[in-house]
């Protein structure tokens, strides 16, 4: 087996997230879904961003929005995604390589320019996502380096990347090499849409152990099983996945695996201002706890915890040391 070099590598696209305030009728006027993420082109991108009030810029995109994360604990990190040589790819790499992030994917010289997102945050807090995904589209198997992959304890996958066909070529090669090397591979299925576009892809990936770890929200995992009743689909998921961690929101989460299903609360907060990156840094947080070796209950404390640091502030990465929080919740780091 290769030297370990990394805790969790993480894949995904590089996306630079811009962030406005908006009111529900601001949704319905642009005929957007609400909490749902939708794929634009650039000039609809142009459209919204003429349209959206004053907005925050921030590097984001959900698997290095979690790989962040994982730094943040005081894990070794890395992140594979394609931004373009532009402005808003260089504001990419140069805030994942500050938060302690090894970041050497190639920019595109030419082509589409970086991916950027637009998120407009409503009162109660929930997130409604129009993604541009550009140069992230660009995101080859040429771009896996094998000995990367071979270095990191566990290889964590984005399901966006389903949506480009050079991106799923690029997931299927990582997933091959980590488990070539005994590592391990873990994938978050990204959003309820995403999930009804690769409903069977992402069915094949659990049952035959492509993946040994799976993150769901609560309505993901019942896009998935195609039910309305949580009890159900949690069930079904035991008998398909090797481990798995459904997020409930408030409800805290339940870890499932053949074993056992553990309900963990969620962390308390005092406000909750902006759900962007929630599921994201909870991901980060049992990852963290994973690699490290810990239970899985203490692995979803850890990521209770860093899931409420990042919902009470706007944006989608920790403003905080997450390690630090742990310390202070006494929990193993």
């Amino acid at each position: 087996m290769p030297d370990l070099k990394y805790d969790v590598l993480g894949i995904g696209n590089a996306i630079v997230d811009v962030i406005a305030r908006a009111e529900d009728d601001f949704l319905v006027t642009q005929k957007m879904q609400k909490g749902g993420m939708a794929l634009i082109d650039e000039p609809r991108a142009e459209a919204i961003y003429d349209a959206m009030g004053p907005a925050v810029e921030s590097s984001g995109g959900s698997a290095a929005n979690t790989i962040v994360g994982v730094a943040g604990f005081g894990a070794r990190a890395a992140f594979v995604g394609k931004v373009k040589d532009d402005e808003l790819g260089r504001t990419f790499a140069h805030d994942i390589r500050a938060a302690g992030v090894s970041f050497d994917t190639p920019p595109a010289s030419d082509g589409p320019s970086t991916a950027r997102c637009y998120v407009l945050v409503t009162p109660d807090g929930e997130r409604t996502m129009n993604t541009y995904l550009g140069a992230a589209q660009d995101l080859h198997p040429a771009d896996v380096d094998p000995p990367q992959i071979a270095a990191a304890a566990i290889t964590y996958l984005e399901g966006y990347l389903w949506d480009p066909p050079h991106a799923k070529e690029a997931f299927r090669k990582a997933a091959k090499i980590a488990h070539d090397a005994g590592r391990k591979v873990a994938l978050t299925l990204s959003d309820a849409f995403c999930v009804g576009r690769y409903r069977s892809e992402f069915l094949d990936l659990i049952k035959t152990g492509t993946v040994d770890l799976v993150f769901a929200n609560e309505s993901e995992l019942k896009s998935l099983y195609e039910t309305a009743d949580f009890d159900t689909a949690a069930k079904v998921l035991r008998g398909d996945a090797k481990l798995a961690v459904v997020t409930r929101s408030e409800k805290g989460c339940v870890v499932v695996s053949k074993d056992a299903m553990i309900e963990v609360p969620a962390a308390p907060i005092r406000k909750m201002v902006d759900a962007t990156g929630a599921g994201d840094l909870f991901a980060a947080g049992f990852l963290f706890g994973l690699a490290r070796g810990r239970d899985h209950r203490t692995a979803a404390q850890l990521g209770a915890i860093a899931a409420a640091e990042v919902i009470q502030h706007i944006g989608a990465r920790p403003e905080v040391s997450l390690k630090g929080l742990a310390q202070e919740s006494g929990l193993p780091v």
